[in-house]
């Protein structure tokens, strides 16, 4: 179901889909972030890495009594804080999303699914 936004201008109708693609372009550009993982597949204990154009596969968008909750399924570098990469996840995509669509984000929700090897 599409999100409804209105303006001085008008209704803008945003999809889960185009919210998901912002939040996963927003996760990618903090610092310790590997990519993003599938949030349905884990094959024997493995994370999948999402390649850039199947960031919305490994985000989940989700509306609880007037909230928006945003899922993230990422793995991270091996040696970073996870907790700080998390913090810095949430900070980015809340203030991401508000400035670009105007979308006020109760929740943001960090899955890390893996660690790897940064090369």
């Amino acid at each position: 179901m599409p999100m409804q936004l209105t303006n001085e201008l008008g209704k803008i109708n945003v999809t889960d889909d185009v919210i998901a693609v912002i939040a996963g372009s927003a996760a990618l550009e903090c610092y310790g972030l590997v990519g993003m993982a599938s949030r349905k597949q884990l094959k024997d204990g493995i994370a999948e890495l999402l390649k850039r154009d199947n960031l919305s596969r490994g985000v989940e968008v989700r509306r609880e009594n007037e909230e928006t909750h945003i899922d993230l399924h990422i793995i991270v570098g091996y040696g970073t804080r996870i907790s700080e990469v998390a913090h810095n996840i949430q900070t980015k995509v809340k203030y991401v999303l508000n400035e670009v669509i105007g979308l006020r984000v109760d929740h943001v929700h960090i899955f890390v699914q893996g660690v790897r090897v940064i090369s």
